[in-house]
């Protein structure tokens, strides 16, 4: 035997990928054969999708990649338009036969506050349509896709089913469908119509709705019609009596029944608390109060003392004149009403009698109209709706296939995106709260209390806007550290000669006697001033934060 060659370790691990790539490459275009319709925008749109040329479809749609990834798809680019565009199949696609899948990428990457981003299937064009005039009329099958405004959070399912006996199309929708998720991700919605009548609804793979076209407690109005229906020209007898209870008409008021008795009465047993004031008023004038200096009769109006407690009532039970308290009246009972009894000539709830109902029809299947077509036209008051992969299959397992190959990638690393921003926002907001937390703390500093409401409203300020935050703590530290040093060291520093000499004891004439008051009321007036420094290094500091 000849001498066994090795393939280094590199290689090897090369030729391992590219096999795996190219299985599923080949994974992928065995799928693709096995799609109905596909449409990933991989390409430029214009050509193949035809935008309405109706004057109030104002939205351009744009050929743009999904944010973080190389993947493109049919964008909604501006805000408060209506959009409309359409691409037509090259063949119709029955829903009679079989399972049908419909299925479509949406990322919401402004979120959606108010706006459709849903699919029409719409019938083919012998029914009075055309590409360029594809509007809210054009007639569908079946709309499918997210819809939020107000109240509205769901993901609609529409079906537009002819009614044999009268020809009419009339829209059943889904009862109780899934609501719309509310994050910026990429989803992927299917909608799987199987040959047994079921309906389900899935997102992101997972089953969120089974219904069955057929059930009256799925479709809201049901497809298959009542049986019976009221008979719309019976009317209610006139002596039908609904009253189940009528006063008792022998009932008569007892002799002793006052309906004028009050319900409350005074208390007599009630006696004034010993030491009550009933010469002192609860209010008085404040006496501290005074007539501002600039308040003009003419224009402010007669000027009038303030009023506080008075400081007598805070001991004392009571002040004013004493009443006595109110209590339940115990021969009060109000307005005599006669007792109520069985209506003898009680018929119950009145209701129009049943008939045939002439539009009922039986049904073993849903008349299915065919896709000639897939429409999307909506009006949102967002931008940034991004549509991609958008499948018709006819079986389940091929858009399983499709979103683990086109979607779950995509919304795998979105997914972590936001892991990683939230754990960031997080992070930033346990930050911020240690900061406020600590500038509360410095803002109680007792020696710090003249300035505590202004450092307390530029901390406040900072949790209104923690975009300002550092600017904050800046300003507070500052101030913080501006009068410490003030109170450590006083004002300015004498010149060693004035100390000196003041160092030397020396007699004071009695007419100096009054010195030291002035003293104190000058340095008095040097704390104002400092007080009033630091009101102004606050109003700077602030001033520098709103930068």
């Amino acid at each position: 035997m000849g001498e066994r060659k090795w393939i280094p370790m590199g290689l090897a691990v090369m030729l391992l990928l590219f096999a795996c790539s190219s299985l599923q490459l080949l994974s992928a275009s065995d799928d693709n054969d096995d799609a109905i319709f596909y449409e990933s925008f991989d390409g430029n749109f214009e050509g193949r999708w035809i935008v309405s040329q109706k004057e109030e479809y104002s939205g351009v749609w744009k050929h743009a990649v999904s944010e973080g990834h190389d993947d493109h798809g049919l964008l909604v680019s501006e805000p408060a338009r209506k959009y409309a565009i359409v691409k037509e199949l090259d063949k119709a696609v029955s829903l009679k036969d079989g399972t049908i899948v419909l299925q479509f990428e949406v990322r919401l990457q402004n979120g959606l506050e108010c706006g459709g981003a849903y699919l029409k299937y719409l019938r083919p064009q012998e029914v009075g349509w055309t590409p360029k005039g594809f509007d809210n009329e054009s007639p569908y099958s079946i709309m499918f896709g997210p819809d939020k405004c107000g109240a509205t959070n769901k993901v609609h399912f529409i079906l537009k089913h002819k009614n044999p006996k009268s020809g009419e199309y009339v829209e059943h929708h889904l009862k109780f469908p899934p609501t719309v998720p509310s994050d910026k991700l990429t989803h992927v919605y299917t909608a799987v119509l199987k040959p047994d009548n079921q309906l389900q609804i899935l997102i992101d793979g997972e089953e969120k709705k089974t219904a069955n076209f057929l059930s009256s407690d799925d479709f809201e109005p049901a497809l298959i019609p009542p049986k019976t229906i009221p008979d719309p020209d019976d009317k209610k007898p006139e002596d039908w009596d609904e009253r189940a209870k009528i006063p008792d008409p022998d009932a008569v008021k007892p002799d002793d029944w006052d309906e004028d008795a009050p319900m409350e009465i005074e208390d007599e047993e009630a006696e004034k608390p010993e030491g009550w004031l009933d010469d002192e008023p609860e209010e008085i004038d404040d006496p501290e109060a005074t007539k501002p200096e600039d308040w003009d009769d003419d224009e402010d109006g007669e000027w009038e003392t303030p009023k506080i407690d008075n400081p007598k009532c805070e001991e004392a039970p009571g002040c004013g004149e004493w009443k006595r308290p109110m209590k339940r009246n115990p021969a009060y009972k109000g307005k005599w009403h006669a007792p109520l009894i069985d209506n003898p000539n009680y018929k119950g709830i009145w209701k129009p009698r049943e008939i045939p109902n002439p539009d009922y029809f039986e049904l073993e299947k849903p008349d299915f109209e065919p896709i000639a077509a897939i429409g999307i036209e909506i009006w949102t008051m967002q931008d940034g709706i991004l549509f991609d992969n958008i499948l018709i299959a006819d079986d389940d397992k091929v858009a399983e296939s499709y979103r683990e190959t086109t979607w779950k990638p995509k919304f795998n690393v979105e997914k972590e995106k936001q892991k990683a921003e939230e754990l960031t926002a997080s992070e930033s907001t346990g930050f911020q709260k240690k900061v406020f937390d600590l500038l509360y703390k410095i803002a109680d500093i007792p020696f710090l209390s003249a300035y505590k409401s202004q450092i307390s409203e530029l901390i406040e300020k900072g949790e209104r806007q923690p975009n300002v935050t550092i600017g904050i703590l800046v300003a507070v530290a500052a101030v913080f550290l501006t009068i410490f040093f003030r109170i450590i060291f006083g004002g300015k520093k004498q010149p060693v000669s004035q100390r000196k000499r003041m160092e030397k004891p020396r007699r004071l004439p009695m007419s100096k006697a009054v010195e030291p008051r002035m003293r104190t009321k000058k340095r008095s007036k040097h704390l104002q001033l400092h007080a009033g420094e630091q009101s102004e290094t606050i109003e700077l500091m602030e001033s520098e934060s709103n930068r």
